[in-house]
């Protein structure tokens, strides 16, 4: 009797129904809590990712299913709320007034989208559905918010890869993108010094935002909940009157929606939809995304350098990418690396806030177009 007790209480703990495949993910989830910690690699949303997926790969806690804590919590990716949220936050730290000062630089934030189209025709070409396609491409723009909210309703299924690409990536921009940008560039180009850019004035700002918000959703509606949030958060900042707002935005409110979404797309990985080869396809496919969209990014600010007078340093170009404000920070590097009286982090500034609108636009149009 107590034999069988014991035999029952035991089929009915996590470790009885502990699976090799549970344990891979188990492991996975800690070496993204480790990179969070110890190597700050985008600490505030590794750490949640792997807490998330460690939650999601314990046997019989059922916190992703209905009634499930995380279940709850996950609607608000499901319905598209999460992502906006963070557009707002964003908002609220972003200035464009070096893209307003150099208006040149939109064409590189333009330019460095093409691993965006390259990749998702690279993907249907492996098979992948559209949707699915879209959805990979979209790690291209090394927007992690963004890639949320398309794959979210294109291809919820590969959300939890997706997403994990998407943020690793991210993080490793400064070991990725130098090699790259030292690859395509001459010592004489990387030495190239930029004059400092004009002061813009509030009014310009405030007038940015409107503009862009009110044309950009004019022609692509698809971006509306991320342009829209985008530039409601960037008007709380620039505005001067609504500091309060702004600051609950880009503090507490970021905050815990980070801490929501890191965690609910952490969980969406569990080990039967993460461990297979198109987990594999997905990673290596957002990688050459990301690869290309700083190539484009570098050799189309070269290719402008021989139509302008006034030289841009090609290290920019590879900014474009959304990955705010660490890509800016990585061209400042390799640019005084070359060349000690470079100063290049706010002239990089203005294509890196052009890719995060280049990134939503692009979104919009792959909704457009696949949803």
């Amino acid at each position: 009797m107590y034999a069988n007790l014991i035999q029952e209480l035991l089929v009915e703990t996590g470790f009885y129904n502990l699976t090799f495949q549970h344990l891979i993910m188990l492991l996975i989830g800690l070496s993204l809590i480790y990179l969070a910690i110890n190597k700050k690699y985008e600490p505030l949303l590794l750490l949640p990712m792997g807490v998330g997926m460690i939650l999601a790969n314990l046997p019989l806690a059922d916190l992703m299913e209905n009634g499930g804590l995380l279940y709850y919590i996950y609607q608000g990716i499901k319905l598209g709320i999460y992502p906006p949220l963070i557009f707002l936050g964003v908002g609220t730290m972003t200035d464009f007034g070096p893209l307003i000062a150099n208006p040149r630089s939109i064409l590189l934030g333009a330019s460095a989208q093409l691993g965006i189209f390259f990749t998702l025709i690279s993907a249907f070409l492996l098979n992948f559905s559209l949707p699915e396609a879209a959805s990979i491409s979209i790690i291209g723009g090394a927007d992690g918010p963004t890639a949320i909210f398309l794959t979210s309703k294109l291809a919820p299924h590969l959300l939890g890869p997706v997403a994990i690409a998407a943020y690793s990536y991210m993080a490793l921009v400064p070991f990725i993108q130098p090699p790259i940008m030292k690859l395509l560039t001459t010592q004489e180009e990387r030495n190239i010094e930029m004059v400092q850019l004009r002061e813009v004035s509030q009014k310009e700002k405030i007038s940015f935002a409107l503009i862009v918000m009110i044309l950009g959703i004019l022609v692509i509606p698809s971006a509306g909940a991320l342009l829209g949030a985008l530039m409601l958060g960037n008007l709380l900042k620039e505005s001067g009157v609504t500091e309060r707002l702004a600051d609950t935005a880009r503090n507490s409110l970021t905050n815990i929606v980070t801490i929501f979404l890191g965690t609910t797309v952490g969980a969406t990985a569990n080990a039967e939809l993460f461990l297979n080869w198109n987990t594999i396809f997905i990673i290596a496919l957002g990688l050459i995304a990301f690869m290309i969209g700083t190539i484009s990014g570098v050799l189309f600010a070269k290719i402008m350098n021989y139509f302008s007078n006034t030289k841009i340093n090609p290290l920019i170009g590879s900014a474009g990418v959304s990955a705010v404000p660490m890509a800016a920070r990585v061209s400042q590097k390799v640019g005084q690396e070359a060349n000690p009286n470079n100063y290049l982090l706010m002239h990089a500034m203005g294509p890196n806030v052009a890719g995060v609108l280049g990134s939503a636009l692009a979104a919009g149009v792959l909704l457009t177009l696949i949803g």
